[in-house]
């Protein structure tokens, strides 16, 4: 496919929260066990760093997918919706043939580590 063919996509509307993790979503998925919740905030914690890692490592098309569908899932999980939908678009674009899209990875970065400061806050915060 022509890179002049392919439309940009951007990212849906996601609705603003306080931070980066919709926490009533994250209370349904915990059934509002708030140990149960900082369990899982640490485990994603960790997991998002690796699964980055690991997209910056990639070296084929299908291990890029791999890793970004994973953080997809695992991000829609606990309610981080924005880096879902970063990570949607950056498959999509992928899966429609686009190349490798620095911004998205960039975006990506960044949304992880806001992601870990948030988590890293309310840990602290919970001691």
């Amino acid at each position: 496919m022509a890179a002049s063919s392919l439309k940009r996509i951007e990212p849906a509307e996601v609705p603003q929260m306080p931070g980066p993790i919709d926490l009533m979503h994250l209370k349904k998925q915990t059934l509002g066990d708030p140990g149960l919740e900082l369990e899982v905030l640490r485990l994603f914690d960790q997991m998002s760093h690796v699964y980055y890692t690991r997209l910056e490592a990639s070296t084929t098309v299908t291990d890029l997918l791999t890793n970004l569908h994973t953080l997809k899932g695992a991000a829609s999980g606990i309610g981080a919706f924005g880096l879902a939908e970063l990570a949607r678009v950056a498959e999509t674009e992928l899966r429609d043939g686009g190349p490798v899209n620095p911004e998205r990875i960039e975006e990506l970065h960044a949304a992880v580590e806001e992601l870990s400061s948030f988590i890293g806050a309310r840990i602290r915060a919970a001691a």
